[in-house]
């Protein structure tokens, strides 16, 4: 067996860290979901407004939806990173899909995400992510029934 790579293990961390955000939802564990991300994170999701700064905003869009979710599932598809030193981007297409407190099951919607990451003390972090949908720029409305 080889040993890999400082890149190679820098990059395995980071798909872990990306796993982790997956299972924590999966299991509506905020606490799991913020130790994935820097104190100072900024995210611009798909819920307004147009930037959500630190870890309590980005924690808050995820009790927003698990407010409205009985049972969660997420999906991460075609993530591809670049790992430098000490930061690092990565880029994937997610699905938040599951059942309604009503009981309704939602196919849930495929989103663009990109991530932006930093080493810090030995663990990558996510510093900033983007999530986003297509535009239809004739009726400015987000087209949300497209699939990878």
């Amino acid at each position: 067996m080889t040993t890999p790579t400082p890149r190679e293990a820098d990059e395995a961390q980071i798909r872990r860290q990306l796993d982790t955000i997956v299972d924590a939802l999966r299991n509506k564990d905020l606490e799991g979901l913020k130790a994935v991300y820097t104190s100072d994170v900024v995210s611009f999701d798909v819920e307004p407004p147009l930037q959500h700064l630190g870890i309590a905003a980005k924690a808050q869009n995820w009790a927003n939806v698990f407010a409205f979710f009985e049972t969660v599932n997420y999906e991460l598809r075609d993530l591809h990173l670049t790992v430098g030193e000490d930061v690092a981007f990565g880029y994937a297409f997610g699905r938040l899909s599951g059942t309604l407190k009503n009981g309704t099951a939602t196919p849930g919607m495929w989103v663009r995400v990109t991530y932006g990451l930093r080493k810090i003390g030995g663990t990558w972090l996510i510093s900033h992510d983007q999530v986003s949908v297509p535009l239809d720029i004739v009726s400015g409305k987000g087209v949300t029934d497209l699939e990878p």
